[in-house]
């Protein structure tokens, strides 16, 4: 399989959070990023203005009716469906394809459509007070919930992505990912997965993607605070082994902090190293979240996160839409961009894409300047090309001389700044 590029983006943030601002220029802007999926949040219509709703407009993932769609993301409310058909087009036109969000666990307190519904408890999980959890147990849940899926699939929705999959078990969804697939077989899953011990159960399910949550994010956060060494890097992808294709990484999404917040780097320029290594090294998918490629650090939250219960206008995506509407960016926001798009395009490259990979930290632990805990090298391959990386996960300027083995042999001497990674064609 190959890695696919994703970008999340929660429409009321973006614009004036109407489905007609996911415009052709947006499309556009995306593609060059090298996107393959654009991954809305906040598609199927959720619960709002209730007393038992969190915040206003209310969460995305407690769901009140997974047949219509929000009516405030319309320009004509009564036109919603067919506006948002029409975004489906304009993506598809735009060389991309659209996932949404699919919830299996649990639908808004007041759920109810015209199919019928969804059994559920009358009890939630965690304190999500606002939803309530889908009963497995009652004969028509399946294929309900499959009859869902196919209503957005009908709607030219090219996949979902599967929120907290773990509490809903493997064998529920590999039931409605197979009937659906009958009808739509070239749909994508993606599963919000936390326990690497399930990671498998879930592949032999049926999905295609699985976020690796606990492995690299948990991984690249505990280098940067000193937790853990670049050995853990290599750890993962060996003890990973055969699913690295079918992994899924991220620096932020819409549940964690973000990776400029005050409460994760705090500096966009302490950043590129841990880009480069969650987008470049492996064949692992990977997730954008909307503004981190200008450095959003979710300055209006006290937590550094971009809320998905109220109201709210992230700097980065004020800036972008003006951006591009024939404004400029701010001097940060623009350079962040340019080496962002930099690195890109080495990520949808067909040498990363497809090419192979090559961890060259166990044969450099005793190179010159190499320090084995701080470093980290590797190398990407395919017939045309060989290509040596390297970041730097440090405070301190990496001077190194990195042996390689195999490709172009040679020891080749680098220099790179702190926090940063560079690129050598062999």
């Amino acid at each position: 399989m190959s890695k696919r590029i994703l970008y999340q983006l929660l429409p009321r943030l973006w614009g004036n959070g109407k489905f007609r601002d996911i415009d052709v220029r947006f499309l556009q802007y995306l593609h060059g990023l090298g996107v393959d999926y654009l991954y809305l949040t906040g598609i199927p219509r959720h619960a709002s203005g209730k007393p038992f709703v969190k915040g206003d407009p209310g969460s995305p993932y407690a769901i009140c009716d997974y047949y219509d769609t929000n009516p405030y993301l319309a320009s004509a409310p009564d036109a919603r469906l067919l506006e948002f058909e029409l975004l489906v087009r304009r993506v598809h036109s735009a060389g991309l394809k659209l996932l949404i969000d699919f919830v299996p666990n649990h639908v808004s307190c007041d759920y109810a459509d015209t199919h019928g519904g969804i059994p559920v408890f009358d009890h939630c999980d965690y304190d999500w007070t606002d939803t309530r959890k889908i009963n497995y147990t009652h004969p028509d849940t399946l294929s309900r919930l499959s009859e869902v899926l196919k209503f957005w699939a009908s709607l030219g929705v090219d996949g979902f992505r599967c929120d907290m999959v773990e509490l809903v078990g493997p064998q529920h969804l590999e039931v409605m990912i197979d009937t659906v697939r009958s009808k739509y077989p070239d749909l994508l899953f993606v599963a919000e997965v936390y326990g690497r011990e399930n990671y498998r159960s879930f592949t032999e399910a049926g999905f295609d993607l699985l976020y690796d949550k606990s492995g690299i994010y948990d991984i690249l956060r505990d280098i940067f605070l000193g937790k853990c060494g670049t050995d853990a890097i290599t750890r993962n992808w060996q003890e990973l082994d055969d699913l690295q294709d079918r992994m899924l990484n991220f620096l932020e999404n819409h549940d964690e902090q973000r990776l400029c917040s005050s409460a994760y780097t705090a500096d966009a320029g302490k950043t590129m190293a841990l880009a480069a290594a969650a987008a470049l090294f492996n064949n692992a998918s990977l997730m954008l979240y909307a503004g981190g490629e200008l450095g959003e650090s979710a300055s209006e939250a006290a937590d550094g996160r971009t809320s998905i219960f109220n109201w709210v206008h992230p700097q980065s995506l004020l800036d972008l839409w003006k951006y591009l509407d024939g404004g400029t960016l701010p001097d940060a926001e623009a350079a962040r961009l340019t080496r962002w798009r930099s690195l890109m395009e080495l990520a949808a490259s067909p040498l990363c894409r497809y090419g192979k990979n090559w961890d060259l930290n166990y044969c450099n632990t005793d190179s010159e300047g190499f320090d084995p805990r701080r470093h980290f090298a590797f190398l990407r391959y395919d017939a045309q090309r060989c290509v040596l990386f390297f970041c730097n996960f440090s405070d301190t300027p990496a001077f190194v001389r990195v042996r390689v083995p195999v490709g172009v042999p040679g020891d080749y001497e680098l220099h790179v700044v702190p926090w940063d990674y560079t690129v050598r064609e062999l």
